[in-house]
């Protein structure tokens, strides 16, 4: 029992002296539970669900050069980018996402995306 009481050197010598601890003991159990708490809190909002899909949408360029990132927390919030890559340019458009749908009209790809985005773990 010593590991849990550094600041007490000797084992506890009666009753009181083992009850006292196990009450010392049961305050930093709550205080430990209230901040696993706060983490499991934090990590459910982190961007953790991530999926990409590359494409071609034009028929005159030969690979797969443009996708779309879907990037989701546990709540499937987050955003969803899409690059269109031509041989002139290349375009980027980004939508938020709020449950898994967007009040923005969403492409195949993104739609693919973001289903593979929430069934990743």
């Amino acid at each position: 029992m010593s590991l849990f009481f550094k600041n007490k050197k000797k084992e506890p010598q009666n009753i009181d002296e083992v009850l006292a601890q196990f009450e010392l003991l049961k305050e930093r159990f709550e205080k430990l539970s209230q901040e696993v708490e706060a983490v499991k809190t934090a990590g459910a909002a982190s961007l953790k669900k991530i999926a990409v899909i590359r494409f071609n949408p034009f028929s005159e360029l030969g690979s797969n050069q443009s996708f779309s990132a879907a990037i989701l927390d546990e709540a499937n919030n987050g955003l969803v980018i899409t690059s269109l890559f031509t041989r002139s340019e290349n375009r980027v458009y980004g939508k938020p996402i709020k449950s898994g749908s967007s009040v923005y009209k969403l492409t195949e790809e993104e739609k693919e995306a973001i289903k593979k985005a929430q069934e990743a773990r």
